[in-house]
C-alpha cells in the first residue's frame, strides 16, 4: 500500500472539512492536531479550498492534508501545488484517476458498486472511497463487495459518526473512515475551535477504546500466588484459573497473580490495556512520545499485531496493550 495510505490507516479517521473562509484554516488545523488527528481532507467545494490547503500545509508541514471533491485534473494540479498529499473524489472519473496514477499521486475515488470496483482495479488502485457509505448500503455492502474483490480496501465516508465508526473500522477491509461530525460547518463558522478539539479527542478515544483488561501482581512463590487467589475468590466469589504459560493464576478475569517473573513484568507487576487496534494505538501514543518494546510484539495469522509492551515503568508496573477480540 502507498505510504500516504498506510499513514491514513494508522490515523484511522480523516476529518472531512468544508472551509468557506481561508482564515479558519490555521485555527482548524491547530484544533485537529491538538485533538490527536493530524489529518484533514479539504473539499474543493468552495473557493477557499486551495488557499486553505496552502496555509495549513505551510503552517503545519507534518500534517497530512488532502484535497476532496476533486472533479478535474486542473483541480488536482491546484491541490498538489498548494501542498495536498492525497486526492479524494466523490466518484470514479477515469481521466482524473489515470492522471493521478501517472504522477504517483495517491487518489481514492468514490466507489459504490461492483462495476466501480472493477474500474478501480483496472486502473491499478488498492484503496477506494466507499461513498456515500451509509446511503449505499453501509458495512453490509462493503462485506458483499469485498467477497469477490479480495484485494481491494475501502475508506468509507458519508454518514460515519461516533456511533458507527468502530463497526466500520473492525472490518479488515476498511483502512480508515472519513467523517465530519467533529468539524461541522456550524462549529467552524462560529469559530468554536475548542469544541472541535474536544470532539476530535473524543473521536480518537472512541476509535481506540482503551480499557483496563487486568492487573498483574508479582508474587514471590507459586504457593503464595495460590493462597492470594483463594483469598480473592473467598471474598468476591471469583474463580481461580491458570494464567497462560503456567506463570501464575487469575482470580476472576481482572487480577493476575504472577509467580514466574520476567524482564517485562515490572517491579510490582503489569497492567494490561485492551484496545481496538494496536497499530493505531501505537501511532497515536507515539505522537505523545510513548515508545514500545518492538521485540515483545505478537502477531496473528493475518499479520495483525495482538500484543506489545510499552517501554518504561509506571508506578513500578509495566504496561502492555492487547488487541480486543
Amino acid at each position: 500500500m502507498n505510504k500516504i495510505l498506510e499513514q491514513i490507516s494508522k490515523i484511522g479517521i480523516v476529518p472531512v472539512v468544508k472551509l468557506d473562509d481561508a482564515k479558519h484554516s490555521i485555527p482548524l488545523a491547530k484544533a485537529l492536531c491538538e485533538g490527536g488527528l493530524p489529518c484533514a481532507e479539504i473539499t474543493f467545494r468552495t473557493a477557499a479550498a486551495e488557499e486553505s490547503i496552502r496555509l495549513m500545509s505551510t503552517e503545519f508541514p507534518d500534517m497530512l492534508i488532502g484535497a476532496g471533491t476533486v472533479l478535474t485534473t486542473e483541480q488536482v494540479d491546484k491541490a498538489i501545488s498548494a501542498g495536498a498529499k492525497f486526492i479524494v473524489s466523490p466518484g470514479l472519473n477515469p481521466q482524473v484517476v489515470e492522471y493521478c496514477v501517472s504522477k504517483n499521486i495517491p487518489i481514492t475515488p468514490g466507489c459504490a458498486t461492483p462495476s466501480d470496483i472493477e474500474k478501480a482495479l483496472s486502473l491499478g488502485l488498492e484503496v477506494v472511497k466507499f461513498f456515500p457509505a451509509e446511503a449505499a448500503g453501509g458495512l453490509s455492502m462493503i462485506k458483499a463487495m469485498s467477497a469477490p474483490y479480495t484485494s481491494i480496501k475501502f475508506m468509507p465516508t458519508g454518514g460515519i459518526n461516533a456511533g458507527n465508526i468502530n463497526s466500520y473500522l473492525a472490518n479488515p477491509k476498511v483502512i480508515a473512515c472519513g467523517g465530519s461530525w467533529m468539524v461541522s460547518d456550524k462549529l467552524i463558522k462560529d469559530e468554536n475551535f475548542d469544541e472541535i478539539t474536544r470532539l476530535t479527542k473524543e473521536a480518537v478515544n472512541t476509535m481506540l477504546n482503551y480499557e483496563v483488561r487486568h492487573v498483574g501482581i508479582n508474587i514471590d512463590t507459586r504457593e503464595k500466588a495460590t493462597t492470594l487467589a483463594d483469598e480473592f475468590n473467598n471474598m468476591f466469589g471469583f474463580e481461580t484459573t491458570s494464567a497462560p504459560g503456567d506463570v501464575g493464576y487469575f482470580a476472576g478475569t481482572g487480577i493476575e497473580l504472577l509467580h514466574d517473573h520476567n524482564a517485562f513484568t515490572g517491579e510490582k507487576g503489569h497492567i494490561a490495556i485492551a484496545v481496538n487496534s494496536i497499530e493505531r494505538a501505537m501511532y497515536h501514543l507515539g505522537m505523545k512520545g510513548i515508545k514500545f518494546i518492538e521485540s515483545t510484539a505478537r502477531y496473528n495469522e493475518n499479520g495483525i499485531c495482538t500484543f506489545i509492551y510499552i517501554d518504561g515503568l509506571y508506578g513500578g508496573f509495566t504496561i502492555h496493550l492487547s488487541k480486543r477480540i
